[in-house]
């Protein structure tokens, strides 16, 4: 292996699309074809050792993938990772979401008094939400739920979501914050 592996490893390792040889030689300040010659090395160490990764010429560039013969137990896992239960804080937002809809990040972290973007990303991949455009005051993307979320509390509408009222303290002027809230952003 060359003293180009490792970096050239760990590149691919954080990359998200294919990477072509050409920008890993630049990146290394590095001769393309010396880059070549170390990816090849790369790949049939990868392929030799029988790892649980290889590396494939994919769409022009490289990229570090799991080996295909794992692919069964690569969706198990990812299925069972799709039944894993959300965070408490996960939950919360979801929930500020479920009734502000639609509402910006800004307004989510508000009402939560926490940065939520890490949650705001989650809760996308698990599909339970979903970008719903640009606040027309602010320019900020707005979020609302989707029909999997709608699915998974196993609604038909929105309209179904029991009334916050009963389940918070000071739930008379909440409820009616609440509403003022929703009256407001409806006239808009």
């Amino acid at each position: 292996m060359t003293e180009m592996t490792r970096p050239i490893e760990a590149m691919l390792l954080m990359a998200t699309e294919p990477v072509t040889a050409a920008d890993l030689a630049a990146a290394l300040e590095a001769l393309e074809r010396d880059v070549v010659e170390a990816l090849e090395e790369i790949a049939e160490f990868y392929r030799v050792s029988n790892r649980g990764m290889e590396l494939r010429r994919v769409a022009g560039g490289w990229r570090l993938a799991t080996a295909a013969d794992l692919a069964d137990v690569i969706e198990a896992w990812v299925v069972a990772d799709q039944r894993a239960k959300l965070s408490q804080a996960a939950l919360e937002t979801l929930s500020v979401i479920a009734y502000l809809q639609p509402c910006t990040r800004g307004r989510i972290a508000g009402v939560r008094g926490v940065n939520v973007d890490g949650v705001v990303r989650t809760l996308l991949v698990k599909g339970l939400i979903a970008e719903a455009g640009e606040d027309p005051h602010t320019g900020a993307m707005t979020f609302i739920t989707t029909g999997v979320f709608l699915q998974k509390l196993g609604l038909d509408s929105l309209e179904e979501l029991p009334d916050l009222a009963p389940l918070l303290p000071d739930a008379v002027v909440l409820e009616a914050e609440l509403g003022r809230l929703v009256e407001d952003h409806t006239t808009e």
